[in-house]
């Protein structure tokens, strides 16, 4: 199945200011999620930004938000996004099929959003290399999961190629200029 640009949209999930330093190569998922969010922003997808109990876990990266603002951010308590009835309005409000998926902890937050999207009807794509965990085992085996349930794995390169589909696409040199 071919993503384009008509039918994604982009959920930033949970990549907040004090979980951030326990992040397995929180400095390379930082780098690679900037690189992303100004391609999807060229690219114009939509974006929905969770936050998962920002009292405790803080407020999602500054330096991310400042690549898509102004976003409307959604507090949650659930672990899947889906679970969180002013999140699930704007899904389906987006009228989007593919959600493109990016964030941490890829073995809670990240999974169960993932297996929830499936239940409604939406196609996770998983952004491999923007998403983490405090332990690298734990990604793999989320990873494994969400594959076998259905989600379709990409990389931040990878995607933004297949956005773009072509080189004569009018954002394909900005776009080659990110990935440098």
């Amino acid at each position: 199945m071919k993503v384009s640009q008509d039918n994604i949209f982009t959920m930033v999930i949970d990549i907040q200011e004090n979980l951030f330093p326990f992040i397995e190569d929180h400095d390379l998922l930082k780098k690679n999620c900037n690189k992303l969010l100004k391609g999807l922003k060229l690219l114009k997808s939509p974006f929905l930004v969770c936050e998962q109990y920002s009292k405790g876990l803080g407020k999602t990266l500054p330096s991310l938000l400042d690549l898509i603002s102004p976003t409307k951010i959604y507090e949650k308590n659930s672990f899947s996004a889906c679970d969180n009835s002013m999140i699930m309005d704007k899904i389906t409000s987006l009228h989007k099929p593919m959600a493109v998926l990016i964030g941490t902890e890829a073995h809670v937050c990240v999974l169960q959003t993932c297996l929830d999207l499936i239940k409604n009807n939406i196609q996770p794509i998983l952004v491999v290399d923007c998403i983490a965990s405090r332990y690298k085992y734990e990604k793999e085996i989320a990873i494994q999961r969400m594959l076998q349930n259905g989600v379709i794995l990409t990389t931040c390169e990878s995607l933004l190629f297949e956005l773009c589909a072509s080189s004569e696409h009018q954002n394909f040199k900005e776009i080659l200029q990110l990935i440098k």
